[in-house]
C-alpha cells in the first residue's frame, strides 16, 4: 500500500510538472505569434487552432464509440449463444432420461431448424444484383 501511495505522489507531481510545462509552452507560443502577427491574431489564431482539434478528437471518439459498441454486442450475442449451448448440453442427459425426452427435444430442434432454413432463405434475396431479375 505504501508503495502505490508513493507510485501515486510520483505520477501526480508528474502530472502537474508537465501541465505547467504545456501552459508555459502555450504563452510562448502566444507571445512569438503576437510578436509575429499582433496579440489579436495571435489570441484568434490559437483559439481557432484548439477549436478545431477539440472537434477533431470529439469526431474521432463518436467513431471509435460506435465500433466499440458494435463489437460489444457482437460479443453479448456470442456469450449468450455460449450460454445457450452450454444450458442445452448440461440439460440434454435429463430430457433424454424423461418420459417424454426425445418428444421435448424434437419440438424445439424442428423449430429451429426451420428458423435457420428461413433466415438463408430470405437472406439470398438481399444478395441477388437487381440488373440480373429483368
Amino acid at each position: 500500500m505504501q508503495r502505490a501511495r508513493r507510485a501515486a505522489v510520483a505520477y501526480a507531481l508528474a502530472g502537474l510538472a508537465a501541465i505547467c510545462g504545456a501552459v508555459f509552452l502555450f504563452v510562448g507560443l502566444f507571445i512569438w505569434a503576437s510578436e509575429r502577427y499582433g496579440d489579436l491574431e495571435a489570441a484568434l489564431g490559437i483559439g481557432v487552432c484548439f477549436v478545431v482539434i477539440a472537434v477533431v478528437i470529439l469526431i474521432i471518439h463518436r467513431i471509435t464509440a460506435g465500433f466499440r459498441a458494435r463489437r460489444e454486442a457482437r460479443r453479448r450475442r456470442a456469450d449468450m449463444t455460449a450460454a445457450g449451448v452450454a444450458t442445452a448440453i448440461a440439460l440434454l442427459p435429463s430430457l433424454l432420461r424423461g418420459k417424454g425426452g426425445l418428444g421435448l427435444l424434437l419440438g424445439p430442434a424442428a423449430a429451429v431448424l426451420a428458423y435457420a432454413i428461413y433466415r438463408e432463405n430470405v437472406g439470398s434475396d438481399d444478395d441477388e444484383d437487381p440488373d440480373d431479375q429483368i
